[in-house]
């Protein structure tokens, strides 16, 4: 199970979509948000609401299973 309250970091979400191949739209039309709203996570503007953050957590939680290396590579920078 997924902690709705625990996401990465938002470089790190970033990360995970695009070592997916994906646009802002493409996780917002998945998750059923707005890409705005995916453009204002991903900025570490706002956080998702609970029902939102929990789609998100796992959404990326399947990112970062198939994309190890994007979170590796993130690691290794900081």
């Amino acid at each position: 199970m997924v902690d709705a309250n625990i996401l990465p970091s938002p470089h790190v979400r970033q990360q995970l979509r695009v070592a997916a191949g994906l646009t802002q739209a493409e996780v917002a039309d998945a998750i059923g948000v707005q890409r705005v709203a995916v453009a204002r996570w991903e900025a570490g503007l706002t956080r998702p609401h609970r029902t939102n953050r929990l789609k998100y957590a796992h959404f990326l939680r399947r990112l970062a299973e198939k994309y190890p290396a994007a979170v590796q590579e993130v690691s290794d920078e900081g």
